[in-house]
């Protein structure tokens, strides 16, 4: 298992060829209070950096981009009924979607964890 960042504040735990996708603890703390999570369709191929799931809190609405390119398997549907879940816990059983990576040599322009958090601390 590997984890990775991307500079939009999402994460990928990535186990054999399927990621586990999120958003940060820096992206929750940004938005504030979680309302209401719009997930992807299991099935849809996307292309790394499309929008894929939308977040909205109480202060604004935020896209979720594909880190890689890959197909949606799943979509987390416990988010659907309890948004702030997300704001509990966004880096573990809030994730918002798995996709199988379509190309795993995009995980290499990623961050890892000290590298994202050295970028958090830029903004």
């Amino acid at each position: 298992m590997s984890t990775y960042f991307t500079k939009d504040h999402e994460w990928l735990l990535v186990e054999g060829d399927v990621a586990t996708v999120g958003i940060t603890d820096f992206a929750q703390s940004q938005l504030g209070d979680v309302v209401y999570v719009e997930l992807p369709e299991s099935g849809k191929n996307v292309a790394q950096n499309d929008e894929v799931a939308v977040v909205e809190s109480v202060k604004a609405a935020s896209e979720v981009y594909a880190p890689v390119d890959g197909e949606i398997v799943e979509g987390n549907e416990l988010l659907v009924d309890e948004p702030a879940k997300v704001n509990e816990e966004p880096e573990g059983a809030a994730w918002f979607f798995k996709i199988k990576l379509g190309n795993t040599t995009q995980l290499e322009e990623l961050m890892s964890e000290a590298d994202y958090k050295a970028f958090v601390e830029t903004l």
